[in-house]
Parts: C-alpha cells; structure tokens; sequence
C-alpha cells in the first residue's frame, strides 16, 4: 500500500509540474516601434480597410471569380503546403504520444535440447549419469514504460509541435494569399494585353487608310513621294508591334494555366475595347494594428516564436533529471497448457532516475542555442511586422500617385484626340505636311495604351493592397486533400 501511495504521489507531482514546465512564459516582444492611429498614406480617417474573404469579386468580372476557384482547388503550391500541414500534424502527434505510458506486447516459445548431468545414488556410491533431453519454454508479457515529466521537458516539446503547427496552417494560408494574387494580377495583365491589341489593330486600320488617301493624293500631284514613304513606315512600325503583344499574352496565359494547374496553352485573344477598365472603389484608411490579427505571415512569425520560447525551456528541462516507471505483466511456463494458469504469473516494477553529472557543458550550451535562437526569432518577427507596414504604406501611396497620374493622362489623352482631328482636316486641305499628321496620330495612340496601362496600375495597385492587408482571401482546400484528387 505505501508503494503504491509513493507511486500515486509521484504521477500526480508529474502531472502538476508537467502541465507548467520550466522556462520563460512567452509574451508577445515589444517591438520599439512607434505605430500611427492612422496610415500615413490614407484619404480618409475611417477605420478600415475591412475586406471579405472574396476581395477578387469588387472587380466586377464572372470569369475572374471562376478563375480564382480552379487556382484554389487545383494549384499546386497550395497542395504541396497542405501536404506539409499534414506533415507537421503527424509530428504533433507523435510529439504528444511521449507523454504517454508506451504499452508492449511480447510473446515467445522457445524449444532446445540440451545435455543434462544428473547425480544418481547406488550401492557403490554416487554415479553421474548424462542424458539428451528436450525442453520448452513459453512466455507472454505487456512490458510497460512511462516517463515522469516533473520539469515539463515533453510538455514544453508537444507545446512546441503545436506551434510548429500552427505556423505550418498560417504558412498555407499565406501561399494561398500569394497564388490568388499573382493570379488575379495575370489576369487583370492579361486583359490589359488585349486592350493594347485592340488599339493596336486600331492604329494599323489608321494607318492603312492614310497611307489609301496618301498614295491617291500622290497620284493627283498633290504630295510628295516623301509622305507615301512615310505612310508606310508608320504602317509597317504598326503591324510589328503585334507579335511582341502576342508574344507576350501567350507567355501570360502560360503562367495562369500552371497556377492553375492545367497544362499550358495559348487561347485566342478576346475582342476587348479601349474602353477604361472599371476600377473597384476607394479604399479608406485603417487601424495599422489591425493587419497583425490578419496577416498569415505574421501570425506564422509569431506562432515561431512561440515554438522557441517553448524550446528554451525544453532545453532548460533537459538538465534535470528523468524519472522512469518501468514495469512488465504477463505469464511464462514450460508447456503451453499452463501458460495461462495463475501459478505461472510474472511481474515487475522499476522506479529509474537518470541524471547528467558530467557533460563538459554541452546541456547548457544546449540551451544558451535555444536562448540565442528565440532571440533571433523575435528580430525575425520584428522585421516581418515592419515590412507588413511598410507594404501597405508603399501601396497606399502608389495608389494616390497613381490616380493622379491617371487624370493626367485622360486629359492628355483629350487633347491628343483633338490635335488629331485639327492635324488630318489641315492636311486635307493641304495647310501641314504628312508629317504633322503622323506624330499627332503616333501621340494619340501612345495616349490610348498608356490610359490602359494606367488603368493596369491601378488595378494591380489594388490586388496588392489586399495582400499586404493580409485580408481578403480564400481559404484554401482542406489539408486533408490528396493531390490525387480533382474538383
């Protein structure tokens, strides 16, 4: 009964101290950083930017929001991070299972034949006689093991595991953040492309009929050779602009089919307009604060930290003694009939400490790393923070340069129309060379691709904002899909 008691007393003594462990209790580091009410770049002092988890949808465009799906459920990246989650679950359980008795099952039979001497009495004396003789032996038993955890050393390594896979799950979302950007940016660059085509193709039907009422002017005298060879050179100029612009619409369809993984192809060009892409609406300031609770990065920088914090106590605990409970229960006889029978029971129980006397200072080297390391991290977590603010401050200011920019060139573009206009009815009536005519057209059409292009700065302005944001995206497939599984 008293062992029993100095048992019970033991576990519950292990139990306590193991649920504490030893080490530092982590807190979230001061960061030294002085962090505004407001972003420093905003238009509006509102709280905000809230964004849904379908930021993509303030595009207003059907085939984008399909597109964004096929990524999430087929992309690659994001299956192969799904596949590390698993992985690092695997590795929290098998962190958690050391917290537990280990429980075997053992079982033998063993026959030998062997020479056995045996002393037999006789009227002359003693007489020593040897015989071949064969014998059995069976036994099983349930060998069982449990280690003691009064310093919390496997509480602090499963809190660890944890950690680990927390920042696995955040690492995944921010993969999945990553893909639905860079794919949502292809598409947006993508339409862009076939804007420019479309003005391209504009510009050649320009350019073909000039070069029509050129040469007939020529043919009436009313021009020089000069402005028909210049009609043609624009023309030419135009019809080699094309292939470099499919060129390079073809290499961006490339990437969107491997993002979404599906095997690479050129489609044909839509027949989009010059028109002005439809811009979603403004984004008002917000909380900078805020973006900590919603980036994934750096909740995975914060839940590393995490992880270290617990590995320095791991590491603390590692210079204490281990206590270990073995024991074994089972049965062990020589025929098998028997083996099962009370009187051929068999146990044992053991109460073991192992503890360091001498390690030339390797166990507190061991956790000086550890030490050293949770340090590092929290340098890593700073600059993670930092970067965050200042991607947002970055994006929020080229957004502001950017509509300003966009403004200049509608109205830039305005008077390019008109001086075109002005140009072609003086060259009519024959009061300018050709020559006047050809820069007003090339200026005009520069000013229809740079709207478009500012158009794609914006838009791709915007795709960033939400990533740097942190909110905004889908969450990605379970990480429980295979990547043998299709939608």
């Amino acid at each position: 009964m008293t062992c029993r008691l100095n048992v019970f007393l033991i576990c519950l003594i292990a139990g306590v101290l193991g649920c504490t462990g030893m080490g530092p209790v982590y807190e979230r580091p001061d960061l030294g950083l002085t962090v505004p009410a407001f972003w420093n770049q905003g238009v509006a002092k509102s709280r905000g930017p809230v964004a849904d988890d379908r930021w993509w949808e303030a595009f207003g465009n059907s085939d984008l929001d399909q597109l964004v799906q096929d990524v999430l459920a087929r992309n690659l990246d994001i299956r192969e991070a799904a596949e590390r989650v698993l992985e690092v679950r695997a590795r929290l359980t098998s962190s958690r299972a050391d917290r537990f008795p280990k429980i075997g099952l053992e079982a033998g039979a063993r026959r030998q034949r062997q020479t056995v001497t045996t002393s037999v009495p006789t009227l002359a004396g003693v007489v020593q006689r040897q015989e071949r003789v064969t014998m059995d032996s069976h036994n099983l038993s349930l060998p069982a093991s449990f280690e003691l955890d009064l310093w919390g050393r496997l509480a602090r390594a499963e809190e660890a595991a944890r950690e680990d896979l927390l920042q696995a799950e955040e690492n995944r979302l921010t993969v999945a953040q990553g893909v639905v950007a860079e794919a949502v940016g292809l598409f947006l660059e993508m339409e862009a492309l076939e804007r420019r085509l479309h003005i391209t193709r504009q510009r050649i039907a320009n350019y073909r009929s000039s070069l029509a009422l050129v040469e007939r002017r020529y043919e009436h005298g009313l021009t020089s050779i000069l402005d028909v060879r210049q009609a043609r050179r624009a023309l030419a100029s135009a019809q080699a602009s094309l292939p470099p612009l499919r060129q390079t619409l073809g290499e961006r369809q490339h990437d969107l089919a491997v993002l979404a993984g599906r095997y690479p192809k050129v489609l044909e060009p839509q027949d989009l307009s010059e028109g002005h892409a439809s811009l979603p609406g403004p984004v008002p300031s917000g909380i900078p604060s805020d973006i900590l609770l919603r980036r994934p990065d750096i909740r995975a920088a914060e839940a590393a930290l995490r992880a270290l914090n617990a590995r320095v106590g791991e590491a603390m605990a590692n210079r204490f003694p281990r206590i270990s409970l073995t024991g074994s229960f089972g049965y062990s006889s020589e025929t098998l009939d028997l083996l099962l029978k009370p009187e051929s029971e068999l146990w044992n129980i053991a109460l073991g400490i192992t503890t360091p006397v001498f390690e030339a200072g390797r166990l507190r080297a061991a956790q000086r790393a550890a030490e050293a390391r949770y340090r590092q991290g929290v340098v890593s977590y700073a600059r993670t923070v930092l970067e965050a603010f200042s991607e947002v401050e970055s994006a929020l200011l080229a957004r502001r340069e950017q509509l300003e920019r966009r403004d200049r060139v509608l109205a830039f573009l305005e008077e390019a129309r008109a001086t075109q206009e002005v140009a072609e009815a003086r060259y009519n009536r024959g009061l300018v060379d050709y020559l006047n005519v050809l820069e007003a057209v090339q200026t005009r059409y520069q000013a229809e691709e740079d709207v478009v292009l500012v158009n794609l700065s914006l838009l791709t302005n915007r795709v960033a904002l939400h990533r740097a944001l942190g909110g905004g995206w889908a969450s990605p497939p379970d990480a429980s899909t295979r990547i043998g599984k299709s939608r």
